[in-house]
């Protein structure tokens, strides 16, 4: 397999406050790899600095061996960003949102509408696209957004919480969606979540995150098997010691 995104030795500090504590792991070329853990343990400050919003304090990330930390306008050509709370213009429609979003992509009309016809598939919105964003719930614009998110096919998707506020049902298209992107295009991803069982449904491997430092990683499979439980919220428990 092919490496494509590689972080080394992560340090982020906030004043007196260490948030990361030297982590380091690898994600393979068409790979979903999980960034598991509680609130504050530190994962959307990783997803940040790999999708170069942030700076660490040291450290490095490598994508697709890019230094994202030394050279982030040529790392920002590979990767698209969904963080946990992002919105939409909310006087475009959704179908309008996405054409704009292609438009800043690619000047090839084909291209554009390609990318289009594959947001409007992966948001599975269906005639609510034709309503303007200020219309939609919670929900719908979180799946507009994994959308938007998917249908460039970056190299390295990056997807914070993907399934934040999103109903049972849709959750599971959400997830469905993912996969099939990853499958039929080769998009790697990285995401984070706070959700186990969801996050033990899409991974291929995951990092136990706690405190700022990876305390176990693997497949949902092997780490369930080392720690004799039933599911990954059993294994995190015996982890951290609850």
């Amino acid at each position: 397999m092919v490496e494509l995104l590689r972080v080394e030795n992560l340090v982020k500090k906030y004043g007196e406050k260490t948030a990361l504590k030297g982590i380091s792991f690898s994600v393979e070329k068409g790979e979903i790899y999980g960034i598991l853990g509680p609130n504050g343990a530190g994962k959307t400050t990783t997803l940040r600095i790999v999708a170069t919003l942030l700076k660490p304090t040291s450290g490095r990330v490598l994508i697709d061996g890019v230094n994202a930390v030394e050279n982030p306008l040529e790392a920002r050509k590979m990767i698209s960003y969904l963080p946990e709370e992002a919105g939409a213009y909310p006087y475009m429609t959704g179908r309008e949102y996405l054409e704009f979003v292609a438009e800043l992509y690619t000047q090839d009309e084909s291209k554009a509408r390609e990318m289009v016809e594959l947001g409007c598939r992966i948001s599975g919105l269906g005639s609510a696209l034709n309503d303007k964003t200020k219309t939609y719930s919670k929900g719908m614009k979180r799946r507009l957004q994994l959308a938007r998110a998917l249908m460039v096919l970056p190299k390295l998707a990056i997807l914070d919480e993907p399934t934040s506020g999103v109903d049972v049902i849709h959750s599971m298209y959400m997830r469905k969606s993912i996969k099939e992107i990853v499958e039929e295009h080769s998009v790697t991803v990285l995401l984070s979540s706070h959700n186990m069982l969801e996050v033990e449904y899409l991974c291929d491997r995951i990092a136990l995150l706690h405190e700022g430092r990876i305390l176990v990683e693997g497949t949902p499979e092997h780490i369930k098997t080392e720690y004799k439980t039933r599911n990954l919220e059993e294994a995190f428990a015996k982890v951290v010691g609850l």
